[in-house]
């Protein structure tokens, strides 16, 4: 049976989950308290010891037979998913698709990545045998973001799970159905409690980063990752941090600007924008920039936000965002920026109709920082290497995508981010293998992959010796001579 947080007796704060295209109520939940959420991690630390105890052929019993029930339930997970964000429907089963692939790979792969492996012992050591193990940390708290409530935090879960930790999941305080789903759909599959879950507003979070779990992992801005790093650093206990982006694009005068003005639009504007890896700049080539501004502005015309899963995108999920986007837009428009496509009047809450700009200043919010709204930055250099430049000068190194024939590659290993597209957008999320993660304000440490895998455990060396030497190394007993002869073949056969 399943747990979460106790309830206590005397009269406590609720959270309702709101749907944003009406704010219609969808459901209630607990706002859990410190001692409630130390109580779960406490009981799941009681769990991690059987779930951590268990082969590595079991544990991927349990999590393929939750891919299983994933993919039976992806068509419910998604209504919810869409419920509480307000993402079209389509767009939601994308989201879960996402997540069972990364299931998939992540149950099938832990024992091939964390298994204790023979590594070489040198010659200084040829008589020890040497060996390394990635063995779980124990207790991870994963606390969600609300824009990708099922993939984001996924990519942290099911990873520590395979890794042999058991999880206590903080959904955000916007999509805690989101987590309640994914929770209940694994309980009745697993030997011992091994993913829990608390809900709430930030002091639940807060609360999580303190409350004995031996590994946090983070989604969210950077100012609140900071805030629980500071947290941990107080126990020590390490984090992984995903804070956002404000990621580029790049098209070079060879490019498809068809497939590119296609990526553009949707990479900056599908889930209104409320991307982390979405593109929020592009930079393109002067000979291709007209042509590609008329391509993007005909598509990014096309687009309509509402309430309907016919929609191309939905509302802003978090009403302040609104906000966040208007001031973005109002700032870049007084520096001298054009709008080809919306201006000031597409901000109508809770919907942000889609904004073209052009000409915007480097130094404006709208380049600098994560506007997160369906507003898409195209601005001319004179060539790649002034929109390689500008790529790297901001704070954030999350994604980013180039599109080029000819130098695609090359451009690529120029960016300095965590994860590129060439002639694609946002494509590395699909491919479960390659770590996720950013440099900069964008965070660090990975998700996904067997760096993934590895982020959840931790390291465990052993050096066994097979026979014994005739002469000492590492003793008061050894002779006056033997140090002089180790460096003296040192020197022959490293010397050179």
């Amino acid at each position: 049976m399943t747990q979460t947080a106790p309830v206590t007796t005397q009269a406590r704060e609720q959270l309702d989950s709101l749907d944003p295209r009406n704010g219609a109520v969808i459901a209630t939940y607990p706002v859990h308290a410190a001692e409630e959420v130390a109580a779960v991690v406490a009981a799941a630390r009681v769990a991690a010891q059987v779930w951590g105890a268990l082969p590595h052929a079991e544990r991927r019993a349990v999590l393929l037979a939750w891919r299983a029930a994933l993919a039976r339930g992806a068509d419910e997970l998604a209504r919810v998913v869409s419920r509480e964000t307000g993402k079209p429907l389509d767009d939601a089963r994308l989201e879960v698709s996402l997540v069972i692939d990364h299931v998939q790979w992540a149950a099938r792969n832990a024992e091939r990545v964390l298994r204790r492996h023979s590594v070489s012992p040198g010659l200084m050591m040829a008589n020890q045998r040497a060996s390394v193990e990635h063995k779980p940390f124990g207790v991870v708290g994963v606390i969600g973001p609300w824009n990708y409530p099922a993939f984001t935090p996924m990519g942290s879960i099911v990873y520590a799970l395979a890794a042999g930790n058991t999880v206590v999941f903080k959904p955000s305080e916007l999509t805690p159905g989101v987590g309640r789903w994914l929770v209940d759909s694994l309980a009745p599959l697993a030997p011992v409690d091994v993913l829990q879950l608390v809900t709430g507003h930030g002091a639940t979070g807060a609360a999580l980063c303190t409350a004995g779990v031996d590994k946090v992992a983070f989604t969210g801005s950077t100012t609140t990752a900071k805030k629980v790093m500071a947290a941990c650093a107080d126990t020590l206990t390490p984090v992984v941090l995903e804070c956002g982006g404000k990621d580029a694009m790049i098209v070079d005068a060879d490019a498809d600007l068809d497939a590119a003005a296609d990526a553009a639009v949707w990479g900056g504007m599908s889930n209104s924008g409320q991307t982390c890896i979405g593109m929020e700049r592009v930079y393109v080539v002067d000979a291709v920039h007209d042509r590609f501004v008329e391509l993007v502005s005909a598509r990014a015309r096309a687009l309509t936000p509402g309430a309907t899963d016919d929609d191309d995108y939905g509302p802003m999920t978090m009403a302040d965002q609104v906000d966040v986007v208007r001031g973005h837009l109002d700032s870049a428009l007084a520096a001298g920026a054009t709008a080809v496509v919306g201006g000031r009047e597409s901000v109508r809450a809770p919907y942000v109709d889609p904004v073209v700009l052009l000409g915007v200043p480097e130094d404006c919010a709208a380049v600098t920082e994560e506007t997160f709204g369906p507003v898409l930055v195209v601005n001319r250099v004179a060539d790649v290497d002034e929109a390689v430049e500008r790529a790297n000068a901001g704070r954030y190194g999350l994604g980013a995508s180039v599109f080029a024939k000819a130098r695609g590659a090359e451009i690529a290993e120029r960016l300095r981010v965590g994860m590129v597209a060439v002639n694609s957008v946002i494509s590395f999320t699909a491919v479960a293998e390659l770590p996720f993660g950013g440099v900069g304000d964008s965070g660090f440490g990975r998700i996904h992959g067997a760096d993934g895998l590895r982020e959840f455990t931790r390291t465990h060396a052993v050096v066994e010796q097979r026979f014994a030497l005739p002469v000492k190394l590492m003793s008061f007993d050894r002779s006056p001579r033997v140090a002089g002869l180790l460096v003296g073949v040192l020197k022959v056969l490293r010397g050179r």
